[in-house]
């Protein structure tokens, strides 16, 4: 077995999972242990949105995730075009709520 080999790691994708959950919104929170990323779906003229999806994180975690976000937006980018930001439209802030407590 090759070096490359004994890095590999077998992911399994359910069709459940592979579906996906669709999110128009993130909530994050954190403790000096643990980031908590919830995903919620609003929609429009609803007061009320439900959160359909919890990933909880190590701060490492989290740290790896926010830099293969930002290579992927940077990879992204090149190839389509730059991400036009939406400003007319008046949006909740990606982090709120209070911290999560450990």
């Amino acid at each position: 077995m090759d070096e490359k080999q004994k890095n590999q790691i077998n992911i399994e994708l359910t069709d459940e999972v592979a579906s996906g959950v669709y999110s128009n919104l993130a909530i994050i929170t954190h403790s000096p242990t643990e980031f908590v990323l919830d995903f919620v779906s609003m929609m429009p003229g609803t007061p009320k949105a439900k959160v359909k999806s919890r990933i909880v994180m190590t701060p490492q975690h989290a740290k790896r995730l926010f830099k293969a976000l930002s290579d992927n937006l940077s990879k992204y980018e090149s190839n389509f075009g730059t991400i036009k930001e939406v400003t007319n439209e008046v949006l909740p802030p990606f982090t709120m709520g209070p911290k999560a407590q450990a």
